[in-house]
């Protein structure tokens, strides 16, 4: 395993699970900021940081990334490689290629000049959980090349992930925790997370312009259509199992526990969307929330009901369908193969018109939204004075103890409270 002392590492991989957590004294939160260390859920004071680093999924370059690709993904589940195989056949179909790999990159270079516009000078890295560049590679850089004689590296994390969940939240937290724990560098590295920002306006905003947009569209293509009876608009989340949601966001004072915060986030999503549809066109346009994306064993369930399950129940009932891909920040494989392939051939299929929102990607206000994020830290910004649509946010800086636990036991994660 390469580490910060090794100035000719050439090649990288995703590290093992963590076995420890290393915390400071008088700290409450592992590799945290002076000021994130006490575990406030807002950090309301400035912080300096020497870093950014996007953070992401990660996907395969070219078709024989492939299977590696997939095997980092399912570590520690002991999947065959005939198996995954049977998974690969969508990134096969592409070349083998993950479009968000470039879709990450021009999110990177686009954040650093809102960054630069806004006079904040601090480098970004990229880096992760999955595929080249990882983790590992991104924090042993940010690391060497941003020193400070006499105390840790400071790096925000900017993690490309908007809502309450394990696998976009405690399992990006985790996989900074073995990055540290590999590189030894526990000592020597500070990692703060971004907050979730599912109700940032910057990041509503790009949906609700999308969807106007598909609406007039429609109307446009199809005049006799009568928007509170023959359309209806499905917010497409990414299913995750139904223990995970329950477990999704924080454990102690939200009134989601019914519905899990992962859940009732989109929900909200949807509301602020369709709120906006009502006041353009005056007219309940019906709409729901549907799932995409399931994998995992058959006896495990998921959130559903599935997309493609849904379209199929709407054949004679409805004329068109607007898809927003609700859980998504770019036109990546998930968003490409399961709606603008899946669901739309499904939809063909029971005669629906098709319309998919477009992904806020590189869009101004999006990009605008995640230098919000770290904007909000550089100068300790209230939490009643940051961007948040919902009852539900501003998300918190320091994650409660037992954030989005996912079905397996807890590890060692970096970004909030023990355990």
């Amino acid at each position: 395993m390469p580490n910060s002392q090794e100035a000719c590492v050439t090649e990288w991989s995703k590290p093992q699970p963590s076995p420890r957590v290393v915390v400071q004294a008088g700290a409450c939160v592992p590799a945290a900021t002076p000021e994130a260390a006490s575990g406030d859920k807002w950090v309301e004071v400035p912080t300096e940081f020497d870093a950014i680093m996007l953070s992401s999924y990660g996907g395969p370059n070219g078709q024989d990334d492939v299977i590696p690709f997939l095997r980092n993904v399912t570590m520690g589940r002991n999947i065959p490689d005939e198996r995954l195989e049977e998974v690969a056949v969508h990134y096969r179909e592409a070349g083998g290629v993950s479009p968000i790999n470039e879709q990450n990159l021009a999110l990177k270079a686009a954040i650093e000049e809102e960054l630069k516009a806004r006079n904040i000078d601090l480098p970004v890295y990229f880096g992760n959980r999955n595929w080249d560049p990882y983790f590992t590679e991104a924090v042993s850089k940010a690391h060497e090349e941003n020193k400070v004689e006499g105390r840790p590296t400071k790096i925000f994390a900017l993690v490309t992930s908007a809502y309450s969940a394990y696998s976009s939240c405690r399992q990006y937290r985790e996989d900074f925790a073995d990055a540290l724990d590999a590189l030894d560098l526990w000592d020597d590295v500070q990692i703060d997370s971004s907050r979730t920002f599912f109700d940032h306006p910057g990041f509503v905003n790009p949906f609700i312009e999308g969807t106007l947009k598909a609406v007039a569209e429609l109307v446009d293509e199809h005049p006799d259509l009568d928007l509170a009876n023959d359309v209806e608009v499905l917010f497409s989340a990414h299913s995750i199992p139904i223990k995970d949601n329950a477990q999704s966001g924080e454990p102690d004072e939200h009134d989601y526990p019914e519905l899990g915060a992962y859940k009732a986030q989109h929900l909200a999503v949807g509301g602020l969307v369709m709120d906006a549809v009502k006041e353009k066109y005056s007219i309940d346009v019906p709409w729901e929330l549907v799932y995409q994306s399931e994998s995992g064993p058959a006896h495990i369930p998921w959130l559903e009901p599935d997309i493609n399950d849904y379209l199929e129940g709407l054949k004679g009932k409805r004329k068109a369908v607007i898809v927003v891909p609700a859980t998504f920040l770019s036109d990546h494989m998930e968003v490409w193969w399961d709606l603008d392939i899946e669901a739309k051939e499904t939809a063909d299929e029971q005669g629906l018109a098709y319309k998919r929102v477009a992904t806020p990607g590189t869009h101004p206000e999006f990009v605008a939204a995640m230098v919000d994020l770290v904007e909000e830290r550089l100068n300790g910004t209230p939490a009643a004075e940051r961007k948040a649509l919902t009852k539900y946010g501003p998300g918190y800086d320091v994650c409660r103890a037992g954030c989005c636990q996912g079905s397996g036991p807890l590890r060692a994660a970096t970004g909030g409270l023990l355990p």
